[in-house]
């Protein structure tokens, strides 16, 4: 083979000399080919990464989001029952202050109607141990009639017909 290249040329030394050179250069854009589609490939890689990187950044804050809404629903049906119970201790409250009103006027009635029923309208032929026996069992209870009427009997002996005499419990 060594023959063959000797016999060469100087024109075909010239046609491999720049046939070399071209495939040089062309060797060597191949290579800058190669390094800027490896730079390109890292990247995209690097956008990638950085992509999913954010991607799971907002699942994490949809999470979170969804967390603080489902603790938000939970506050306000937590609130509502209390408002509930609220209302209702506010109606048994005002309920028992009724009763107690109505109570305290049942008493008062009754008291009243009691008092009525404790004075006595003196009639003809009466006397305080007359009306001590009848209202109160036993005559010799006429002086308790007197201390509940010092204000209107003055001589325990004299009393009108009609006056209203308040008797004792």
């Amino acid at each position: 083979m060594a023959k063959k290249e000797s016999k060469k040329g100087l024109l075909d030394k010239a046609i491999d000399a720049v046939t070399s050179r071209d495939e040089k250069e062309a060797a060597a854009e191949a290579l800058e080919e190669v390094a800027e589609a490896r730079s390109q490939a890292a990247r995209e890689a690097a956008d990638k990464r950085k992509a999913e990187a954010q991607a799971r950044m907002a699942e994490a804050r949809a999470r979170a989001a969804e967390q603080k809404a489902e603790a938000a629903e939970k506050a306000a049906a937590e609130a509502k029952a209390k408002a509930q119970q609220l209302e209702r201790e506010q109606r048994l409250a005002e309920a028992a202050a009724a009763r107690e009103e109505a109570e305290r006027r049942a008493r008062a009635r009754a008291e009243e109607a009691e008092a009525r029923a404790r004075v006595y309208v003196v009639k003809s032929g009466d006397s305080l141990s007359k009306i001590a026996k009848e209202l109160l069992g036993d005559a010799n209870r006429w002086p308790e009639i007197f201390e509940a009427n010092k204000d209107q009997i003055k001589d325990p002996n004299l009393i009108r017909v009609g006056q209203e005499l308040r008797m004792p419990k």
